[in-house]
């Protein structure tokens, strides 16, 4: 049995409320992870080219509405 297949019938076992407090667990903590990652990332300068991209369109729209 693989550690997600373990996990699984951990969670299917937990009683309504349980599982609405394991989903608030869960979601705080990928939403930290995520965050987490997205920082790396633009630390890295993984986001520039994205960045860039996005200023450029919207400085074309910016520039076509004056």
């Amino acid at each position: 049995m693989t550690t997600i297949q373990y996990l699984e019938e951990q969670v299917k076992q937990l009683t309504l409320l349980e599982r609405q407090e394991f989903r608030k667990w869960f979601l705080e903590w990928d939403t930290d992870d995520w965050d987490y990652q997205i920082e790396q990332d633009a630390q890295a300068g993984k986001l520039d080219a994205f960045a860039a991209e996005a200023l450029a369109e919207y400085n074309a729209w910016a520039g076509g509405r004056g």
